[in-house]
C-alpha cells in the first residue's frame, strides 16, 4: 500500500525515468541481498561495485538503465529491511533449488571481490543460505569454487558441520 501511494504521488511530480519494480521483483530482493553482503564487512570497495554489476548481469540479463534502476531499488529495500527474511522467504519461493545455489555463488562472487573474506560476510551468507534452504555443503563447496576461481586463498575451514 506504502508503494501505491509512493508511485502516486511520484506521478504527480512527473515522477523519474526509472522503471518501477513490482513488490515481489525477486530481482529487487537479490539485488538487496548482494548489497547487505557487500556491506557486511563495512567497507565498500569500487571494485565491490563493479563485481555486484557485472554478476548480477551475469545472472539476470538486463540493460544499463534496468541495471542502475535495480541497484536504487535494491539500496532502497536493503535499506528499510530489517533483516535477510523479507527477501529470503520470498526468493525460496520463487526459485528453484539450482537458482538458489547459484545465488549463494553470486554472493561469494561479491566477498571475493576484494580479494579477502571477512567472518561477517561468512556469517551473512551462512544466513542468508540457511534461510534459502540451501546446505552447509553447498554454500561451502561455491566458495571454495568462487575462491579458487578469483585465486583468493579458501582460509580455514568452517566450523559448520557439512
Amino acid at each position: 500500500m506504502f508503494e501505491r501511494l509512493q508511485q502516486f504521488l511520484a506521478s504527480l511530480s512527473g515522477g523519474d525515468s526509472r522503471p518501477a519494480f513490482a513488490v515481489d521483483d525477486p530481482r529487487v530482493a537479490v539485488m538487496a541481498l548482494c548489497i547487505q553482503v557487500m556491506e557486511a564487512d563495512g567497507t565498500v570497495l569500487e571494485s565491490e561495485k563493479t563485481a555486484l554489476r557485472a554478476r548480477f548481469r551475469e545472472f539476470y540479463p538486463v540493460d544499463e538503465a534496468e541495471l542502475d534502476a535495480l541497484v536504487a531499488a535494491g539500496t532502497d529495500a536493503e535499506s528499510e529491511a530489517i533483516d535477510f527474511f523479507q527477501f529470503t522467504s520470498e526468493l525460496k519461493r520463487q526459485l528453484s533449488e539450482e537458482q538458489r545455489v547459484s545465488l549463494i555463488g553470486l554472493l561469494w562472487e561479491i566477498v571475493y571481490a576484494d580479494g579477502e573474506r571477512s567472518e561477517m560476510e561468512d556469517h551473512a551468507i551462512w544466513r542468508i543460505a540457511d534461510l534459502l534452504g540451501v546446505s552447509g555443503r553447498e554454500r561451502i563447496m561455491k566458495r571454495q569454487e568462487v575462491a579458487e576461481r578469483v585465486g583468493a586463498a579458501a582460509g580455514a575451514e568452517e566450523a559448520d558441520d557439512v
